[in-house]
């Protein structure tokens, strides 16, 4: 099975994304992980981040705080949440990135899908592909 992290603004994007057509990218990897397609790896940091995220103006003026509170519930029950036991540092130019990092090679992920240009820019850490929405989904496409 394909394992992936998704950043937390491809995350949010994609979960508040789902009314949308057609969908976009990352609502199509979330409506992709709902159906077993790929396994989605998170660390406790990155559901955090997600939490803050989903509290600001710009989405609480988008969904109500049930709606919060459900794709909430539903990311800790569906998803891989993971330790970090390597911790990656200085790679990222932002320490936060560094997390998102942590979480892909702590849990040896296939994927860490971001549009995070920076992090693109790596292309790969550890044996772990640092792909954009759009190549993530094409890589689906594929298997």
């Amino acid at each position: 099975m394909i394992t992936a992290v998704l950043d937390t603004n491809v995350l949010v994007s994609g979960l508040v994304g789902q009314r949308r057509r057609p969908l976009t990218p990352p609502a199509a990897l979330i409506a992709a992980w709902r159906s077993g397609e790929f396994e989605l790896v998170l660390s406790a940091d990155i559901l955090m981040e997600v939490e803050r995220t989903l509290q600001k103006p710009y989405f609480s003026h988008r969904i109500s705080n049930d709606q919060r509170l459900r794709l909430l519930t539903v990311l800790r029950r569906r998803s891989s949440i993971v330790r970090l036991t390597k911790r990656v540092s200085g790679v990222a130019s932002h320490p936060a990135d560094d997390l998102i990092l942590s979480t892909a090679v702590s849990a040896g992920a296939s994927y860490l899908v971001t549009g995070d240009g920076p992090l693109l820019a790596l292309g790969s850490l550890r044996r772990v592909r640092i792909v954009s929405p759009r190549a993530f989904w094409r890589a689906l496409q594929e298997k």
